[in-house]
């Protein structure tokens, strides 16, 4: 089965349908597989007292102004659903919200996505799984006992899912990435795993898919030097575009771990080993 390469564009489109668009551009030209977004009801997210905080951003001088800059409606992932077929290109998004989850229905994606912050969420979990949709399972910030509860809510309600070993900082630190955690958790859940990684570089990922993860995430950007508290742990065009090519050729390389003998390494024996028929 060939790795699922999905682009996280996530909020790093900063509001801007034509900059999303661009990124949609640079996931396709690249290979992937899919481009990803959050999709987020600010007033159910977050609280009254927070959105009225201080933040200095773009569209303002509060959070409320910053998370709403960031957020696409209806108008916005209309185009986004058009463009994605134009560039025959899967895109679902991570609902944060029951409301959210709803908006994202009337698409039809592939896929849905839990987001790390949402794993705990039992009743979140029982409403996508319901859905019965392919689902990528993030579990960052989250401890064994959890990751169980959320793959038999998801095995209750017969609906196929992959996990997504995940270490939710931003960018993560080589120290903490934990790949072993792949294997493990498709030892201990008999699913497959993949990857969302938030690291710098790309050396982590080529390790992920070498331990056999199933899918990759990772962020996307134009330029890492953007506005957005995602864009320094993402990939900026040139390395997705060297990230793909790695990942396939990996996949490649791997085999199926059957020790042969192949048809060109015949001709190589009789050659270097003529010498023994003299012995």
């Amino acid at each position: 089965m060939s790795v699922n390469i999905i682009a996280e564009i996530g909020i790093n489109h900063n509001g801007d349908i034509e900059i999303c668009k661009k990124l949609m551009k640079v996931a396709s030209d690249a290979g992937c597989n899919a481009v990803k977004f959050q999709k987020r009801n600010i007033d159910k997210v977050y609280t009254e007292a927070f959105l009225n905080g201080f933040r200095e951003s773009p569209w303002g001088t509060t959070q409320r102004d910053q998370k709403k800059g960031l957020e696409f409606d209806k108008k916005e992932y209309d185009l986004i659903s058009k463009f994605a077929k134009e560039l025959n290109i899967d895109w679902f998004a991570s609902a944060w919200d029951l409301d959210s989850l709803n908006f994202l229905k009337q698409y039809d994606c592939k896929y849905n996505k839990i987001a790390s912050a949402m794993i705990v969420d039992k009743n979140f979990l029982e409403n996508v799984a319901k859905e019965k949709k392919y689902t990528f399972i993030s579990t960052g910030m989250s401890e064994m006992n959890e990751i169980k509860e959320a793959v038999n809510i998801f095995n209750n309600n017969s609906c196929p899912f992959e996990l997504m070993h995940t270490v939710s900082t931003y960018p993560m630190a080589d120290k903490d990435a934990n790949l072993n955690c792949i294997p493990m958790l498709r030892k201990t859940f008999n699913c497959n795993v993949g990857y969302s990684g938030h690291e710098s570089g790309l050396a982590i990922s080529y390790a992920a898919i070498a331990l056999g993860a199933s899918s990759l995430e990772r962020h996307i950007t134009l330029n890492r030097t953007m506005y957005g508290s995602d864009q320094a742990a993402s990939i900026e065009p040139n390395g997705l575009r060297q990230l793909v090519g790695a990942v396939r050729k990996i996949e490649i390389s791997l085999g199926d771990g059957i020790k042969r003998i192949i048809p060109e390494e015949q001709v190589v024996a009789k050659k270097l080993r003529e010498h023994l028929e003299k012995i």
